[in-house]
């Protein structure tokens, strides 16, 4: 018997001082059964703080080809190509040809995935944005979230600041590029 889906209900306060967004979010996740709670974690951060008009969760794990996350224009062109984690550099490459903008959120250190680049052939490579969510935050936020939960969420600054249940989680965004 095949395993189910888990659906995650996030109630999301969303304050983005960094970019100017301000927006009250009600996101349905489901948690695919081979998904790690780190994961499903850092797929809605990344919505979040990519947030804008047009922004959608993919089929995900269920299709390969397709990334976490996407931003596609009025006509279907992908303006925005998000994966969670440590994808593969052919599979950067690939996404980097295809679309203009590709992101990465991941709780890996920014030197590591770097290096994993490395003499690797990746479309514009140097413009490929990385996001590290530190391990302890995500940790935190794992013991803080239920299926039904509310979030606070806040940028300022490149520090992140999560409110569950009257609780403050803070910790620095790490940004750069893969190379």
């Amino acid at each position: 018997m095949a395993l189910q889906a888990t659906m995650y209900h996030l109630q999301v306060a969303l304050s983005d001082v960094d970019r100017g967004v301000y927006e009250a979010l009600d996101l349905r996740l489901a948690r695919h059964p081979s998904e790690s709670m780190r994961y499903l974690l850092t797929r809605a951060l990344a919505y979040c703080l990519l947030y804008q008009e047009g922004i959608a969760f993919t089929r995900g794990l269920a299709e390969a080809d397709e990334p976490a996350l996407w931003v596609r224009s009025l006509q279907g062109d992908l303006q925005l190509w998000c994966d969670i984690g440590n994808p593969a550099p052919e599979r950067l490459h690939r996404a980097s040809k295809a679309c203009p903008r590709v992101v990465i959120f991941t709780h890996q250190d920014l030197e590591f995935i770097q290096r994993q680049a490395q003499g690797k052939v990746i479309h514009r490579g140097d413009q490929i944005e990385v996001h590290t969510l530190p391990v302890p935050f995500l940790d935190a936020l794992e013991r803080g979230t239920e299926r039904n939960t509310r979030w606070e969420l806040v940028r300022s600054d490149a520090q992140l600041y999560a409110t569950l249940n009257g609780k403050v989680i803070e910790a620095p965004l790490t940004s750069g590029t893969l190379r």
